[in-house]
């Protein structure tokens, strides 16, 4: 509930009327007919039918809602919605996948980097996400300034951003997968990272944007700058991020090229520590699960990429039994090609109840367990824990209000939260971070969409050489 000199003082917005607020507090509170308080951006009480509601400058009702915090996106790539269901990658595994994709990208430039994200991070925002990382590491020749041109856009929309510095050193004249033309040294790789952590960096509480250094992975950098990255993060104070055991040919690239596996070539070059989160971890052994957990290196979950690009089932449950922070995520357009955190959470719990099954395991992968990894999980895994990813006095004030109605909720009566990830489709009736709704009544509260949209069409266009 509110401190005491809190109560007399009105709030900038009262979310009120919901049939449950599942709060996701170290208590894991769900509070009947209850009421959410948010003032200068954090949340500032919180209360059921029998607490008064403070006065308030805006009020948004939540009738026939499920409120949680909004969901946290650990891991994208939002430049690549400009080639969503690219048909000519469509069949091959990951290395062909890209193989196909790099000459496209290496056209991205700041118009295509700021529309990308601009329409990427609406659509996150529509199905119930507050907080979202994005791995930038194509940075082609001439392309300009991308990552001050996607923060452009999380500004303009309202989203809480974590851009990272991505980056790719190994060419295919070096033995590596992507064209020269997107790759750069290494020298020129941290002198960008640096300047970048200055220039958008925000360590402050209730940032809206914090920048994480990112190589790409390890068969597309040198080893050398992955050692030399982690010394920079470890003086700047950020956190860092990358690929690994995505897919199994990582595993033979990295013994022929480096003569070890990827985590013991993660661990070589300085990256096994709590300062660390990595992308999809479908092919860990058992004693590479127990290093993370050793580490408290996190792991962001991508299961809808992992299935398209058929590289299997993250062993989650085997994670988090290790200590492993677990957070969730969509991964980039064009191999999930749709950017809905609901749409992970229910297919995580889907993938979680499968993978159980095997063992008679499979009751324990629950909506409430999902809705922590996509919350607390994804906080941990960007090193916020009990600041963004839950609703409790002083997190910040990010919500999501999820309409539980219609035809696909008839009959939907004894758990609301099950109900969530159950039934749907579903997306965000209200999200609002930092106190101002990004979506109210299920509709983008940004203007000019229409006009965006067009944008990233004639752009997306001219990517793929349509017309060309």
């Amino acid at each position: 509930m509110a401190a005491a000199d809190e109560t007399h003082r009105a709030a900038d917005l009262v979310v009120h009327g919901a049939d449950l607020v599942a709060t996701v507090d170290d208590d894991r509170r769900e509070i009947a007919g209850g009421w959410v308080a948010i003032t200068d951006g954090f949340v500032s009480s919180i209360g059921g039918p029998s607490d008064p509601e403070p006065e308030a400058t805006r009020r948004l009702l939540a009738a026939g809602c499920l409120v949680t915090p909004g969901l946290i996106n650990t891991h994208h790539h939002l430049y690549q919605n400009l080639t969503r269901a690219y048909r000519p990658a469509l069949d091959g595994n990951l290395f062909v996948w890209l193989e196909t994709l790099y000459p496209l990208w290496a056209r991205l430039d700041e118009e295509a980097a700021y529309i990308s994200a601009w329409v990427g991070l609406a659509e996150l925002a529509l199905g119930g996400c507050t907080t979202s990382t994005d791995h930038l590491y194509v940075h082609p020749a001439g392309g300009g300034d991308l990552l001050t041109a996607e923060i452009t856009a999380a500004r303009e929309l309202g989203m809480r951003f974590h851009p990272t510095r991505g980056s790719m050193s190994l060419s295919e004249k070096d033995g590596g997968l992507p064209p020269d033309s997107v790759v750069q040294d290494d020298d020129t790789i941290l002198a960008e990272s640096e300047a970048a952590v200055g220039r958008h960096h925000d360590p402050t509480q209730g940032a809206m944007t914090r920048v994480a250094l990112a190589p790409c992975s390890p068969f597309s950098v040198t080893p050398e700058l992955m050692t030399r990255t982690a010394e920079l993060a470890e003086r700047l104070d950020v956190r860092l991020h990358t690929h690994l055991a995505e897919d199994r040919d990582e595993d033979d690239y990295c013994i022929e090229h480096f003569g070890r596996r990827p985590f013991d070539h993660f661990e070589a070059v300085g990256w096994g520590s709590d300062r660390s989160w990595i992308a999809h971890c479908v092919q860990p052994n058992p004693d590479e699960i127990r290093r993370l957990g050793t580490w408290g290196t996190g792991v962001a979950h991508c299961p809808s990429s992992n299935m398209i690009l058929g590289a299997g089932l993250a062993p989650v449950n085997d994670l988090q039994v290790a200590g492993v922070p677990v957070g969730l995520a969509c991964d980039g357009s064009a191999s999930a090609d749709a950017a809905s955190l609901w749409l992970e959470a229910r297919t995580a719990l889907l993938q979680g109840r499968l993978r159980g099954g095997e063992h008679g395991h499979a009751g324990e992968m629950t909506a409430r367990r999902v809705l922590d990894m996509a919350t607390r999980g994804s906080a941990s895994c960007l090193g916020r824990e009990g600041e963004i990813g839950e609703l409790s006095v002083g997190a910040v004030g990010d919500l999501v209000a999820w309409k539980l109605d219609g035809v696909s909720f008839a009959g939907a009566l004894s758990d609301p939260v099950e109900a969530w990830l159950r039934c749907g489709p579903l997306g965000a009736h209200h999200t609002v971070v930092a106190g101002r709704p990004v979506v109210e009544s299920g509709a983008l509260t940004a203007t000019g969409i229409d006009g965006q949209l067009a944008t990233h069409r004639r752009v997306a266009e001219k990517m793929q050489g349509v017309g060309a």
